[in-house]
């Protein structure tokens, strides 16, 4: 495959051939922006509950080119909202709603990938959250997932653990195999897909693109991270850079001691967010955030190379696991947050949107597509009335606000887990 389409380890194994832009103009009946996992999921669950729509997805480069290719794969039951906010806010019986649904969208994505015949390396073994510090195990000890310091380092053998957290809802998986068999099955189910087609603005009923104008009673704006590229959307939701590496194959000697036999997900606790995985081929796939916001929410290939950034998650590694492997291959690119936190999923005036998923959009992306599949259709579900359908998030502040506040707390973040290891 081309260098230039290999943004990430995860895509540099595949074969990616693009699919034909935009002929011209043409009509549709929806018209999805972002050829993504939420712009996929949705025409995925759509066009099995209304097969006579007309559905044309419309993707500036190939299908997983974002986030979807390049994540830390991990299809998770996090909800970037903390449970007693959301308890604060709507109540308990709508919080739980929320959190029952993302939990349940962890074996969805692993049934789907099943019965396509999607081999994402898909393996549910649940997350453990370490507790390394004296700071960090307080905050682990309060959680009725708390598990001690035996029962925590027989799934995880990382040096220095006090505690854990561990929750079955996740599933590691490869996340560019699964976004390119996901586009392969929508295709099958009657699903148009233009790549090398970039939009350059949306509308009520029209999609502007580098190849033509596309009419549609609906449009489905599902660019997460990229969304601040469209005119008007510039505040909408921040692009943050995460960066990842992973790991040459490690032997089973480290492995029998490292654990995560079931493939478990990891991360410790932290602020500056951290994640890793066990590869289905035995390597360590680890990323972390620190990057920098870039003014005026600026989105370049540029962004997804930090040096300081990667030699920072090698030495995390090392810190974790008392080793120093060879590194593979590292790689970036932005995710999507809101001002509040909040993804939401929604449509007005033929206009509708998911996002905001702030780095937990494996799992969430499939659950923001069966609800806008639900809406477009006019069928009202369960999914239809939870707590992040129809919410509106401000709007980010303008500049040189934003970019002074968000790299602010990039740092404060940085420093406070400093303060917490001294």
């Amino acid at each position: 495959m081309d260098q230039d389409l290999t943004p990430s380890f995860w895509l540099s194994g595949l074969a990616v051939d693009k699919r034909p832009p935009l002929p011209g103009d043409t009509s549709a009946d929806v018209a999805i922006v972002g050829g993504g996992y939420t712009g996929l999921w949705t025409a995925y669950y759509l066009a099995a509950a209304a097969p006579h729509l007309r559905i044309v997805i419309l993707e500036a480069d190939y299908c997983g080119f974002g986030a979807s290719g390049r994540n830390g794969g991990w299809c998770s039951g996090l909800f970037p909202v903390a449970f007693d906010k959301l308890e604060r806010r709507y109540g308990e019986t709508q919080a739980q709603a929320m959190t029952k649904a993302l939990a349940d969208t962890v074996d969805e994505v692993g049934r789907v990938a099943a019965a396509e015949g999607i081999d994402c390396d898909y393996a549910k073994g649940g997350t453990i959250t370490l507790a390394r510090t004296q700071p960090q195990l307080k905050r682990a000890s309060q959680s009725p997932d708390f598990i001690d310091a035996a029962a925590a380092s027989k799934i995880c053998g990382a040096t220095d653990v006090l505690g854990a957290t561990y929750s079955p809802d996740c599933a590691a998986l490869h996340p560019a195999k699964l976004v390119r068999g996901l586009a392969d099955a929508v295709e099958r189910r009657g699903v148009t897909i233009h790549e090398g087609t970039r939009v350059h603005r949306i509308t009520r009923g029209t999609v502007e693109t580098s190849h033509g104008t596309v009419r549609a009673a609906t449009i489905v704006r599902a660019l997460e991270g990229y969304t601040s590229t469209l005119p008007g959307h510039r505040r909408a939701i921040a692009p943050v850079y995460s960066l990842m590496i992973a790991t040459e194959p490690l032997d089973t000697a480290t492995w029998d001691r490292i654990g995560l036999a079931r493939r478990e997900t990891f991360t410790d606790e932290r602020h500056l967010v951290v994640y890793g995985q066990r590869t289905a081929d035995d390597r360590l796939a680890f990323g972390g955030r620190g990057a920098p916001y870039h003014y005026s929410s600026t989105v370049k290939p540029a962004y997804d190379t930090v040096p300081s950034v990667f030699a920072a998650l090698r030495r995390t590694i090392t810190d974790l696991f008392g080793i120093t492997p060879p590194i593979a291959a590292s790689w970036g690119g932005p995710l999507g947050i809101p001002r509040d936190w909040m993804p939401s999923v929604g449509i007005q005036n033929g206009i509708a949107w998911s996002g905001g998923y702030v780095g937990d959009g494996v799992a969430a992306a499939n659950l923001g597509g069966r609800t806008l599949a639900d809406l477009i259709s006019g069928n009202l579900t369960d999914r239809t009335t939870l707590p992040w359908v129809g919410h509106r998030s401000r709007p980010w502040e303008p500049e040189p606000l934003r970019w002074l506040g968000i790299n602010a707390a990039l740092h404060g973040t940085a420093l406070r887990d400093l303060w917490e290891r001294r």
